[in-house]
């Protein structure tokens, strides 16, 4: 059953595929079809997000193998997009893989990170994980992927480790960004080349997987930015040792 699980998952991956060596793919989404797989994921944080409210209706398929994460504004509010694996998927360790095409306008930044479900616990990030960006992304620095970890809550506790990676042509169509995540260190890749290396907070917890969009300051000022704007994801992939 599970051999004929990993065949299975190989072939929905495409021709493109080339698993790290030593890993093989245990969970992939292509985004073939017309409607999200909500078999393999979820929205997530419906309603009023910082300056932006998430809704169903801001994430789509385009039925040519992409998902398409829209940022819009209806009436005086910015509708905008967060989808989730909770309750579907969670890995510990592995090489997370996501091929996207950023948005283009200030105001919102775009996301693919793992989220442990035990954030809100203290003073052990092995056990209880931590937020894990594996890419942050505003149009606003167009030059800049940003890596960031945040661990030990939200509130007077919480702890944070980052860097901004200057990289070449992060703006201009679609790239690579993958996280291999090891029992000592997360490796950080784009387009296949590796970036930036930590060794700190890192998780052993079973965490999963998100892509968002979120409106606020940070990104810039969302009243100059022209809407719609969209994140396009070609696929999340995601290998374990073999």
């Amino acid at each position: 059953m599970i051999c004929a699980l990993l065949t299975l998952l190989a072939g929905m991956a495409g021709p493109d595929a080339t698993a790290p060596e030593g890993y093989e793919l245990v969970w992939a989404d292509e985004f073939d079809g017309d409607e999200l797989d909500t078999d393999r994921w979820d929205h997530r944080g419906l309603g009023p997000r910082r300056d932006g409210v998430n809704t169903e209706d801001s994430v789509a398929l385009d039925g040519d193998g992409h998902l398409v994460l829209t940022t819009q504004r209806v009436g005086d509010e910015y509708h905008t997009a967060m989808i989730g694996t909770q309750g579907k998927f969670e890995a510990r360790f592995g090489y997370f893989e996501c091929r996207v095409k950023m948005q283009t306008q200030v105001g919102h930044w775009s996301a693919f990170w793992l989220q442990t479900p035990d954030m809100g616990k203290l003073g052990d990030v092995q056990r209880y994980g931590a937020e894990i960006d594996i890419f942050e992304y505003l149009a606003r620095t167009p030059e800049l992927l940003r890596f960031n970890l945040h661990w030990d809550g939200y509130g007077e506790e919480h702890k944070h480790a980052g860097r901004d990676i200057e990289v070449e042509d992060l703006d201009e169509g679609f790239h690579t960004i993958a996280l291999e995540w090891l029992p000592d260190r997360y490796v950080l890749y784009y387009d296949g080349e590796k970036v930036h290396e930590t060794t700190e907070a890192v998780s052993h917890r079973e965490q999963y997987m998100i892509l968002s969009l979120e409106v606020g300051e940070w990104a810039g000022d969302i009243a100059e930015a022209e809407l719609p704007d969209s994140l396009v994801v070609d696929h999340v992939r995601v290998y374990q040792r073999k």
